[in-house]
């Protein structure tokens, strides 16, 4: 028997073969397929032929992140963007509780329904296009126009306590600048982040633009990071993470963006409201588990107020450590190592403390239960210690909070100072006396300062202003959004442009 087909069988036919291929990958017409649970998600490994974002090689994912981003610049205007970025939020706003699952399950930080939150915050407060602002300058001797221009590739490095909101929070940012990207994610959340990246790109594509404007490595390591870093077709480079990963970007030798680590510190005076700073403080330092690098990590309390503020906490799910209690976590959750060098006047050596990292991100309640204290509804961990205690030095990254008793409100600052350590990141302050909070402002100098309120209002969290996971202390940046994701381009048409021939 003989079938004769038309030009318009054959387009259907390969129309419903490229649909059952989609299907098959966990995509159907520009959606990810419904995720009962995290450990029911398939993301399943794409050969870098397909075209898929997911790729092993470096180079293979450069090249088609760069191929992307000519084609975006050249064919694709303001507009386009705009509704590119409108798709990204419609799918990671549509998939905030399957990714947040996913989030928990892979690393196990933090608490679900604190990254459902995180994820809805990148999703719609991260600025698109309209953070891009094209100057002009008109005069007798002609028109200059400065306008946003992209790099290009972008090489990004994201951190395992915020994976997906990260990249979600970067890829608009980016995107919105005329960018692409190339995911180098942290390895520990290569489950999670491949989900979002496929999704992100199925989105990219269902609002009208090209494949691999977003890409991300398969495998990621410390040499894809490096090939990412040394490849010529990157433009630049953007970390989130600890100092250590931002020295070795800047080794590179490019344009780089780093976002470090931070220790924040708050400060309560006698005129602050003290119920109000209470709630606040615990509000924001047990939000998923204190893993956010703006998160409140030592609090320099006035001595007038200290035990006002303590009782309030107490009132809203803390628990006070006590002598034997805080020594047992301390046991349990840090290691101590003898400094290296001579050892002091009294003949003992300096005791250098790390994180345990099995204890990072893990809830108030289970560090109770491992030291076999049986609470219930408890948040966070408090402990009255002096300034040079570990926790109040370490970015600990736990429900752990310690409390210093300060003299007065000079010596609170002086010592907030001191223990953010020039991180230049975050700080905050309880306080109704303008003066105290304008001196602590100056003298700590951080991106974001909060005044009242938990610090996640910093980045639009019952707050006001935009958000961002990319906060660029180190490298100067500050807050980034999209125009920190652009070079300025000027345009200058003399006065001989004008003449009409």
């Amino acid at each position: 028997m003989t079938i004769s087909l038309t030009e318009r069988d054959v387009a259907w036919i390969i129309e419903q073969v490229i649909k059952n291929v989609e299907q098959a990958a966990g995509t159907h017409n520009g959606h990810v397929s419904p995720v009962k649970t995290a450990s029911e998600a398939t993301i399943g490994k794409t050969e870098s032929s397909t075209g898929a974002p997911l790729f092993v090689s470096v180079a293979e994912a450069v090249s088609a992140a760069h191929k992307a981003q000519q084609e975006y610049t050249a064919n694709f205007k303001i507009e386009d963007r705009n509704n590119i970025i409108a798709s990204i939020r419609e799918a990671a706003k549509r998939e905030a509780e399957t990714i947040a699952e996913m989030i928990f399950e892979e690393t196990g930080l933090g608490r679900k329904e604190d990254k459902v939150a995180k994820i809805l915050l990148a999703v719609l407060k991260t600025p698109g296009v309209e953070d891009l602002k094209t100057t002009a300058i008109s005069g007798d001797y002609g028109l200059t126009i400065e306008e946003m221009a992209p790099f290009g590739v972008i090489g990004a490095i994201t951190p395992v306590t915020n994976p997906a909101e990260t990249i979600i929070n970067n890829a608009i940012s980016m995107l919105a600048a005329g960018n692409s990207v190339v995911f180098n994610v942290h390895p520990s959340s290569v489950k999670c982040c491949s989900y979002v990246v496929r999704l992100l790109d199925s989105a990219i594509r269902q609002g009208g633009g090209p494949a691999n404007l977003i890409t991300m490595i398969e495998n990621p390591t410390i040499d894809t990071l490096n090939e990412i870093a040394s490849d010529p077709k990157v433009n630049l480079l953007v970390g989130t993470g600890g100092a250590g990963l931002v020295r070795a970007l800047l080794r590179s030798g490019k344009k780089t963006i780093g976002a470090g680590a931070g220790n924040p510190p708050v400060v309560v005076d006698e005129t602050a409201d003290i119920e109000h700073a209470a709630k606040s403080i615990i509000e924001g330092a047990a939000f998923d588990n204190n893993i956010l690098c703006i998160a409140e990590k030592e609090v320099f309390a006035v001595q007038a107020i200290a035990d006002e503020l303590i009782y309030h906490m107490l009132q809203n799910g803390a628990y006070m450590l006590g002598r034997q209690e805080l020594a047992k976590v301390m046991d349990l959750t840090l290691t101590a190592d003898e400094k290296s060098g001579a050892a002091s006047c009294s003949g003992k050596r300096e005791i250098e403390y790390h994180v345990k990292k099995e204890w990072i991100g893990k809830s108030a309640e289970s560090i109770l239960n491992a030291i076999g204290v049986k609470k219930d509804n408890i948040k966070i961990l408090l402990c009255e210690v002096d300034f040079s205690h570990p926790y109040v030095q370490l970015e600990q990254m736990m429900p752990v909070l310690p409390i210093v008793r300060c003299t007065d409100v000079d010596e609170a600052i002086t010592m907030a100072v001191r223990a953010e350590q020039g991180n230049q990141h975050t700080a905050s302050i309880f306080s109704r006396d303008v003066v105290n909070m304008t001196r602590f402002a100056k003298a700590i100098n951080t991106t974001l300062f909060v005044k009242n309120a938990p610090t996640l209002a910093g980045v639009g969290y019952k707050g006001e202003g935009s958000t961002t996971f990319t906060i660029a202390g180190p490298t100067g940046e500050g807050v980034t959004s999209a125009k920190t994701f652009t070079r300025v381009r000027r345009c200058t048409l003399a006065e001989g442009g004008f003449r009409i021939i």
